[in-house]
């Protein structure tokens, strides 16, 4: 693993260790960039701030940086009252992409706030294939029946269990690539 994705998945660990995840504002725009800041600070100069450069992945436009601040108003503003609801929330949250790199890794302890604050649930994310995942993702702007479904499945009310949070950071950095060096 670069030195990058190790620093920011100890930092991961240590917002979870530390309690300071209780401190971050959930389900808004600024509690996705606290989150990103904690990941990222010292490691990216951008930890933290709103992308205002267009950005891409596999074809796929993200939103564009012109219009990014209003779209991120409209997301924070949608509501969080059911599982749908929420999934619908992340899906949009994702095609907005609103960092230059770490978005998915800040989203989905983002989502996981979220769930957990609403619904006194977590997506077991340490069951959910990569693959699966990633290509439910990639189809979610169109139709997020396939994401909701396998979120759906892998949800526990083990909100505290420091084994799912952690083996979910694990698997977090798993779907963006990244493994653990082999000590």
């Amino acid at each position: 693993m670069k030195n990058i994705d190790k620093n920011s998945l100890e930092n991961a660990y240590r917002l979870f260790e530390s309690n300071d995840i209780q401190k971050i504002e959930i389900g808004t725009t600024r509690g996705l960039k606290e989150i990103h800041c904690y990941l990222f600070d010292g490691l990216y100069d951008f930890a933290g701030e709103i992308r205002n450069h267009n950005i891409s992945k596999g074809g796929f436009r993200f939103a564009n940086a012109l219009y990014l601040q209003e779209i991120l108003v409209k997301i924070e503003q949608m509501p969080e009252s059911s599982f749908e609801e929420i999934i619908a929330k992340y899906v949009e949250m994702n095609i907005a992409h609103p960092f230059m790199e770490g978005n998915g890794r800040s989203m989905r302890i983002w989502l996981d706030m979220i769930l957990k604050k609403q619904l006194k649930k977590v997506v077991n994310w340490q069951f959910i294939d990569k693959t699966l995942y990633l290509q439910s993702m990639e189809r979610s702007p169109i139709n997020a029946l396939e994401l909701r479904t396998l979120l759906k499945d892998n949800l526990t009310d083990e909100v505290d269990n420091r084994e799912i949070i952690f083996k979910g950071i694990e698997q977090s950095y798993y779907y963006e690539g990244y493994q653990k060096d082999e000590e």
